[in-house]
């Protein structure tokens, strides 16, 4: 069985308690509301982000307006490290799906950081190596799935970030994530998610109740996420 990309698995987006400790430590913090940006693509690479809580997405958009989530990401997770590296300016924006609490490092401190622990550059390319496997996975799913597979990945991915199992197998994305967030993730427009996920709520295989995502029969979903 094909894995499911982990667009939103905080795991693969997260530093040691250590590191993260040495890092951020009295870092400055920053908060944003729901809906504003953290930076733009094309932004300068000043610095990286710790996420304390709330959510996040890191995203692209087309000429046309069309918006493509890369990853939805939760407390726990370093953002914008990327520019750390080769000082180039952001490649995605990343703005807040709800109210956030981060904190800011500069690459000055970044860097004199990595200098005095070097095998933080480990974890750290780690990271970066899960996020590019999942672009390619998320690419190659984008050529060879239908389109109930690819609606079925980040729901699937969002509950293996965020899932709690109620029971039964039924696992809840304790996340409030909206449809058009989730068709973003699938690359595929709203209207063609909603009428997947119509399809699957009558056949009881997602259910949703106060904004939470329950998938009742995760196992049919992963066959559908299958190349």
């Amino acid at each position: 069985m094909t894995k499911t990309p982990e667009l939103a698995d905080t795991h693969r987006s997260a530093l040691s308690a250590v590191f993260s400790a040495h890092l951020f430590h009295e870092a400055r913090k920053i908060r944003l509301n729901a809906g504003q940006a953290l930076f733009l693509v094309g932004d300068p690479g000043d610095g990286c982000y710790w996420v304390v809580e709330g959510l996040l997405k890191v995203h692209v958009v087309s000429h046309s307006g069309s918006d493509r989530i890369l990853a939805i990401l939760g407390a726990g997770t370093i953002v914008g490290e990327l520019s750390m590296f080769d000082g180039a300016p952001r490649s995605a924006s990343v703005s807040a799906i709800r109210a956030s609490t981060l904190t800011f490092v500069s690459r000055a401190a970044f860097d004199a950081m990595l200098n005095t622990h070097p095998e933080v550059y480990r974890e750290l390319s780690i990271i970066l190596a899960h996020r590019l496997r999942d672009i390619d996975d998320a690419m190659a799913a984008t050529s060879f799935l239908s389109l109930k597979g690819r609606a079925a990945r980040p729901l699937l991915a969002l509950a293996d970030a965020f899932g709690h199992d109620v029971g039964d197998g039924r696992i809840v994305i304790r996340q409030r994530v909206n449809q058009s967030d989730i068709a973003a993730m699938a690359g595929i427009v709203r209207e063609n998610f909603s009428r997947v996920l119509c399809d699957w709520t009558d056949r009881s295989l997602v259910s949703r109740a106060a904004g939470y995502y329950c998938l009742e029969k995760k196992s049919v979903l992963e066959r559908e996420s299958e190349f």
